[in-house]
């Protein structure tokens, strides 16, 4: 039987394996990287896996959130979520499959962009830690890099 500690374990190794194929991408075979093509790296790890990830929070959220007492209204509400631990492995669930879709498109974004793979590995780390802050971290090197890049054209 499926308990909130084997799915949340479960999840957290889906997550890694999207992660890690986000940060292989340089490593994969050339024939799945081929320009134009969306490559089968960022399929896997920043669509599949995060979709797979969506329809386990969906259907947890569908079996278990009916009839708990807790809202969004407000912050104790919000809490009062967080004490069903179905309701804590749902909340975990939706911050890996949206800060791992996250980073995948961060990832398409700067290969469109040129922007160094070596430069995204620690872009792509803190997206994977600490979600938000990996986003203005790639917003900030996405507009270094743009900067020089016009510096170099003038």
């Amino acid at each position: 039987m499926l308990t909130p500690d084997s799915l949340f374990q479960i999840c957290g190794l889906l997550a890694t394996l999207g992660w890690l194929c986000l940060v292989s991408t340089p490593l994969w075979p050339r024939s799945v990287l081929e320009p134009g093509r969306e490559s089968l790296p960022r399929l896997i790890g920043a669509i599949a896996i995060p979709a797979l990830i969506a329809l386990i929070y969906s259907s947890v959220i569908l079996t278990h959130w009916a009839g708990h007492p807790g809202s969004f209204n407000s912050l104790d509400g919000v809490m009062l979520l967080f004490t069903s631990r179905w309701l804590v492995v749902a909340g975990w669930v939706h911050y890996l499959a949206f800060d791992l879709f996250i980073g995948g498109w961060e990832l398409a974004d700067s290969r469109s962009r040129r922007i160094p793979h070596l430069a995204m590995v620690p872009i792509l780390a803190l997206t994977f830690f600490f979600g938000p802050m990996g986003f203005l971290a790639y917003l900030a090197i996405r507009a270094f890099f743009k900067q020089n890049k016009q510096q170099v054209v003038s």
